[in-house]
């Protein structure tokens, strides 16, 4: 099962796993994207028509997933469904910012624990145990700033996943963590990360648009999805896995060395990139 499949990297991974002879099931908000995608890619697809922030449909898709194979079970759940809120933290309506937590992790959870018994989290299941991907970010490592509602939410995914790895192990069910770095991804050309006409005349505009001008420099030059997806796939596929794995375009310089600077010096490299200083 693959969440927010319509697009970008959950599109991309839906393609990978079908071309690598799976069945794939995969999460839709939208009837005409179900459609769509059931066209595209036959009857080895199937989808689940659910928003991960509403429980009874998830519930429902669960059912649903059972009736077909819930002697076989799943062999894996990719947690990909997500969203981003770009602003400065003091000027981040709370609203927006619940919104970010509820999507990104509560939600993650929602799908995870409705679809846990379908991966053999119970006693004498009558199959293998799945693998669970979580799709975290290198933000769930580093904080830059204006991305911070969306940089909790991804390192509150980071805790939730090792701990969840940790408690699955009484069942054989194992947790692996992706945080990629920069993707060609829609997620950050949708007006929750690109408006920011709510800060026209704010201290903040001139260090907003310094930020999205790099970001979408950083997207332009970021991973294919179709690249992740495929790295995913080998991931899924490893008999023993590395518990984290971060796949970026260059990432010694933008995962590693990042975090072997100093915090303090780190603060003052980005002060100075994006002006932020009195």
């Amino acid at each position: 099962l693959i969440t927010g499949a319509s697009t970008g990297i959950g599109y991309a991974s839906v393609k990978a796993f079908l071309a690598k002879g799976y069945q794939v099931y995969g999460s839709v908000r939208k009837e005409a994207d179900a459609s769509r995608l059931q066209t595209e890619f036959g009857q080895h697809f199937t989808p689940l028509l659910f928003d991960v922030t509403d429980p009874a449909a998830i519930a429902k898709a669960a059912e649903k997933v059972e009736a077909e194979i819930g002697k076989e079970g799943l062999a894996g759940l990719i947690n990909n469904a997500g969203m981003a809120t770009v602003g400065p933290l003091m000027l981040q309506e709370l609203d927006n910012l619940r919104l970010q937590f509820e999507v990104n992790v509560i939600g993650l959870m929602a799908v995870t624990q409705a679809f846990l018994p379908l991966l053999g989290a119970k006693k004498n299941p009558g199959f293998p145990p799945g693998r669970i991907l979580m799709l975290s970010s290198v933000g769930g490592k580093i904080s830059a700033p204006f991305v911070g509602a969306y940089s909790g939410s991804k390192h509150a995914v980071e805790g939730i996943a090792n701990s969840l790895r940790r408690e699955l192990m009484l069942y054989g069910v194992d947790v692996v963590i992706i945080g990629p770095g920069a993707i060609k991804t829609p997620i950050w050309e949708k007006p929750s990360a690109t408006d920011i006409s709510h800060l026209e005349g704010t201290d903040y505009e001139p260090s907003m648009k310094r930020f999205l001008k790099i970001f979408v420099k950083a997207g332009k030059m970021g991973l294919e999805a179709d690249d992740l997806a495929q790295r995913m796939l080998k991931v899924f596929e490893k008999k023993k896995p590395k518990a984290r794995y971060t796949f970026a375009p260059n990432k010694f310089k933008d995962f590693t060395l990042v975090r072997l600077i100093p915090s303090r010096m780190l603060d003052r490299i980005i002060a100075k990139q994006m002006e932020l200083k009195p």
